[in-house]
């Protein structure tokens, strides 16, 4: 029997919980998510840099990962609020209760993400979508879900056109869905990486998935393997329950080298 993997992903996590905290507190107040506002550095003195924002301030320019100040300059109405991480172990954590009671595996790689062995279940989209509705009507915030066979490709549909979707990615879907994007949207490829590609004329996931073992292998040595398995969807990690996550981090240099809210998260693992 294939393996069925669903990818978990918290909408704008750190600012979905924070609006429905303060609407849960303040009933009638309005609603963070819909309105420029953004997560991130000292309110107060205003530095910093903005770890999550709403939908409307990404229409103004607003993009996780840039400093609060460059912000406001280009949203001068951006309402800014401070990191709570009690509150986003909260949330986190029953986010996480509810999917344990599908899966027949949990695995939380961070606050706000998880993947779910769901291997066996019939009709896996009208699933994804029960575990989506229930997140909502239960906790008032939004996910989306990505549905394959192995977890990179789960993570890959996940961040497909959000919010509140369910995506799938399965092999077959590979040259359609997934060789068509741009070269930095496959997972682990940040910045520099995708420069690099670049300069090769490798600019899509396709070009990547193509191009020679020996040409890539010049430039990125002992990371040109997996990069190019990757970009051919190979993947053969399987999804391994953990402990709790204990803590969550303070706001740090992120490691992800791109602008795309999603992929940027808090180092939270101790």
């Amino acid at each position: 029997m294939d393996k069925l993997i669903f990818h978990v992903d918290v909408n704008s996590a750190f600012l979905s919980w924070t609006a429905v905290k303060m609407l849960k507190e303040e009933p009638g107040s309005i609603d963070l998510r819909t309105i420029p506002s953004a997560i991130g550095g000292d309110v107060s003195k205003r530095h910093g840099v903005i770890t999550a924002c709403s939908i409307p301030a990404k229409k103004q320019g607003v993009r996780t990962g840039e400093p609060v100040m460059r912000a406001l300059e280009k949203c001068p109405s951006l309402r800014l609020f401070p990191s709570d991480f009690k509150t986003y172990r909260e949330y986190s954590a029953k986010f996480i209760d509810i999917l344990k009671k599908y899966a027949l595996a949990v695995e939380q790689v961070s606050i706000d993400e998880a993947y779910l062995d769901m291997t066996g279940t019939d009709e896996p989209i009208t699933k994804a979508e029960k575990i989506k509705e229930e997140i909502y009507e239960s906790l008032g915030f939004t996910v989306n879900i990505g549905i394959s066979t192995i977890k990179l490709l789960a993570k890959m549909a996940s961040d497909f056109e959000k919010p509140d979707k369910v995506h799938t990615l399965m092999h077959d879907e590979i040259v359609t869905k997934m060789w068509p994007l741009p070269v930095e949207d496959l997972i682990y490829i940040g910045k520099q990486k995708a420069k690099k590609l670049r300069q090769m004329n490798i600019n899509t996931i396709s070009d990547l998935a193509h191009v020679s073992d020996k040409k890539l292998s010049k430039e990125f040595k002992n990371q040109a393997k997996q990069m190019k398995e990757y970009a051919q969807g190979i993947d053969n990690s399987k999804v391994a329950e953990q402990e709790e996550i204990k803590s969550v981090g303070r706001e740090v240099t992120l490691k992800y080298n791109t602008s795309d809210e999603e992929k940027l998260k808090e180092e939270i693992y101790k």
